[in-house]
């Protein structure tokens, strides 16, 4: 039994009353149990220093005021980040409106600049228009004309304006303005402006003309220009309807007092026109060999009956050498250069040579036995249907060979009938067709292996010598 001291009178030792258990103990004794030891920690002994361990010690666990101290210590760290963060804010928007300003002014720049780039645009192209009208009204001034406008000139431009200040549909030009119809065709004005026209391009005034070795005076030649009742001719040809565009521009340039501007390029200082007025005449155009061969009529324009025709362009006709004069020289073909003008001129002279050729029969067995064919029988036997007439035409074209022989005959017999007729040697010229373009070189053929049945046109060549062609070959 334990001793107690206060039984026996005697007094009490004195001792310190222990301390009131903590949270912390009552917490740790709710969940190992009452009289439960907490693990101590023993620090084991160090091999290096060779001294003994301090004896274990208990780790005080943190107490409330520690904790909150901590707590306090976090939150006024985090109190201090939030401060700064919403400076940092705050200066960055202040920067945002900074920077919004300076490009409201840099926009507020660029409109500047672009009214005033757009301003000086205008400008530059006013100047242009103005020199280009100062340059219009010089030219006028070398004609002797003035430009004088119209008095409602300005107040149709202004209602030609939309209210952007640009031009409306209305007031532009469009490509029909400037036809006129035949039946608004002013001859009277036409002819006075012709007159004018002739004055300002010097009719009948001798201009120096530059020749070699000096100089003469030589009067332009004025352009032919006739009118019809439907059309005109100007120069010599074609025929010109009046309701062709090119026509009818022509037209309003003379009715305006101008020039044809279809004549500027090759007469850009004017020249004068022999006028020609022919409008009781009725121009018919030439018809095409295919075309309707009859007389046509015209629905809504009916010819008058009185009304004169014709189809002949007026003005001298060429002749064959200025036709000539007119080609050119030579043409280079598969590098070779051929003569134009010479196988021109062959060609359309050839008609007169053609009547200049000789033509020869050659009496040929056929021939004598049709002869007596049409002598013996008045009445005229049907002639013997194997029988060909061939044609041929000598080398230098100026004779022409008819010979009649039957299909059965050979290439042979035919040079020898035609050295009957024109002597010679037998091998000294080819004979050939040009259409299809055959030789006919084997003596031993018959006309009818040759297809020269019932008739046929052939050519005779003189063969090339064998030495030239022996040099052309080496």
């Amino acid at each position: 039994m334990p001793f107690n001291m206060h039984s026996q009178g005697k007094r009490p030792v004195p001792f310190r009353e222990s301390a009131p258990k903590g949270n912390e103990e009552t917490l740790m004794d709710e969940i190992l149990g009452p009289g439960a030891q907490i693990p101590v920690r023993i620090n084991a002994p160090s091999c290096s220093s060779g001294t003994t361990a301090k004896p274990a010690t208990h780790e005080a666990a943190p107490t409330d005021m520690e904790l909150m101290t901590s707590m306090m210590q976090k939150i006024t760290s985090l109190e201090q980040k939030v401060k700064s963060q919403a400076l940092a804010i705050q200066h960055k928007d202040q920067k945002i409106k900074e920077l919004e300003e300076q490009m409201k002014i840099l926009q507020q720049g660029n409109e500047e600049t672009s009214r005033l780039s757009r301003v000086e645009e205008l400008e530059v192209i006013c100047l242009q228009l103005q020199h280009q009208i100062w340059e219009m009204e010089r030219f006028l001034n070398d004609y002797g004309l003035i430009w004088v406008g119209e008095g409602n000139a300005s107040a149709e431009n202004m209602e030609s304006l939309d209210g952007e200040g640009n031009q409306s549909s209305r007031g532009l030009w469009k490509p029909g303005d400037s036809v006129v119809s035949e039946s608004s065709i002013n001859f009277d004005v036409i002819f006075e402006n012709l007159k004018d026209l002739n004055v300002l391009a010097g009719e009948g005034v001798s201009q120096i003309e530059h020749v070699a070795g000096g100089a003469r005076l030589r009067q332009l030649d004025p352009v032919p220009l006739t009118f019809y009742q439907n059309g005109i001719v100007m120069f010599n040809g074609p025929f010109r309807s009046y309701e062709e565009p090119s026509t009818q521009q022509c037209l309003r340039d003379l009715m305006d007092g101008y020039f044809p501007s279809e004549l500027q390029r090759r007469y850009p200082e004017g020249v004068p026109f022999q006028v020609t007025d022919k409008r009781e005449v009725f121009f018919r155009e030439r018809q095409l060999p295919e075309s309707f061969p009859g007389q046509g009529q015209v629905i809504g324009n009916p010819k008058p009956s009185g009304m004169k025709e014709t189809t002949e362009i007026p003005g001298p006709k060429l002749t064959v050498q200025q036709f000539m004069n007119k080609l050119p020289r030579s043409l280079i073909r598969d590098g070779q250069v051929i003569d134009i003008r010479r196988e021109i001129g062959e060609t359309l002279q050839g008609s007169s040579k053609t009547q200049k050729s000789e033509v020869i029969l050659v009496e040929t067995p056929s021939l004598m036995a049709m002869k007596k064919r049409l002598e013996g029988d008045s009445e005229g036997k049907s002639s013997d249907p194997n029988i060909s007439t061939l044609r041929i035409k000598s080398e230098n074209g100026e004779k022409t060979y008819i010979i009649k022989m039957p299909f059965t005959e050979t290439i042979g017999d035919l040079r020898q009938h035609l050295a009957q007729s024109r002597g010679g040697d037998l091998e000294s010229y080819e004979i050939l067709s040009v259409f299809p373009q055959q030789m006919y070189n084997d003596n031993s053929m018959t006309l009818e292996e040759c297809g020269l049945v019932p008739n046929a046109s052939l050519l005779l060549r003189r063969k090339a010598s064998p030495t030239k062609s022996q040099g052309q070959q080496m």
